[in-house]
């Protein structure tokens, strides 16, 4: 996977209110962070700008936060060090993470915001998905979030203009969602996501980058993780619902 080079920058703009403050992220899953361990070891791949890892560090857990992109990893430790979070930051991709890390070490495995598609079809899902179950320690858990791409697909090809600015860091500033879907599921997808910044003089400075997708379908998503080593614990999919969240355990 690579991109978010340059969305890496604004990417508190794709992150909702409830969700920016650190603590608020880690409240989010506050359900599956009940059956941790006291000082627990948490791996947070594809950690973007770092608010769910400074989060779980907060709150007592020894925490490495990855991700693909460069950008994102320095993003990540400056939040950290902003908040006084002892957090580990290291770039790696899903594949390379056994390469940084033993097996069994993590009590819990998060991929969350809607990340897992950006591995390239089903052999690079696969291979994702294995790495993040290596990982985790006998009864460990991995949590994974994820867009319902039944509903994605089913909209088609389309531009989302978001309906109201959002503001940061002072700034206001409109999202935008261009999505490519393919005849196929088994085919590459993109969605270009802008940021479309407005200063206090009206001038307009986009941001956006194309980013590559393989959607896959939930019962798709059961099958690999039970082929990798992980039994669902819970599952909220809903194909009335835009996101759904897994926890599964490693036997």
């Amino acid at each position: 996977m690579t991109g978010y080079g340059v969305l890496a920058e604004v990417y508190e703009w794709l992150i909702s209110d409830a969700k920016l403050p650190p603590a608020e992220f880690a409240a989010s899953f506050d359900d599956v962070l009940d059956l941790l361990p006291s000082k627990a070891h948490v791996l947070d791949c594809s950690c973007g700008t770092g608010q769910l890892a400074v989060g779980l560090a907060g709150r007592g857990m020894q925490v490495v936060a990855t991700d693909a992109s460069e950008a994102m990893v320095r993003r990540t430790a400056e939040l950290s060090e902003e908040f006084g979070a002892s957090v580990r930051a290291v770039r790696a991709s899903w594949e390379e993470l056994p390469g940084h890390f033993q097996d069994n070490t993590f009590d819990m495995v998060f991929c969350v915001g809607n990340s897992l598609h950006h591995a390239a079809g089903a052999t690079g899902r696969g291979a994702a998905l294995e790495s993040m179950s290596r990982l985790l320690r006998p009864g460990g858990r991995l949590v994974l979030t994820s867009r319902t791409w039944e509903v994605v697909r089913a909209r088609g090809s389309r531009l989302e203009i978001g309906d109201r600015l959002v503001r940061r860091n002072g700034r206001d500033a409109v999202v935008v969602y261009r999505w490519e879907i393919a005849a196929h599921w088994e085919e590459e997808h993109h969605v270009e996501i802008a940021i479309a910044q407005v200063d206090a003089t009206g001038l307009v400075l986009v941001r956006s980058e194309v980013l590559s997708c393989w959607p896959y379908r939930y019962e798709e998503l059961e099958v690999e993780l039970r082929r990798v080593g992980l039994q669902t614990e819970l599952s909220t999919f809903d194909l009335e619902a835009e996101n759904y969240m897994v926890v599964a355990s490693r036997a």
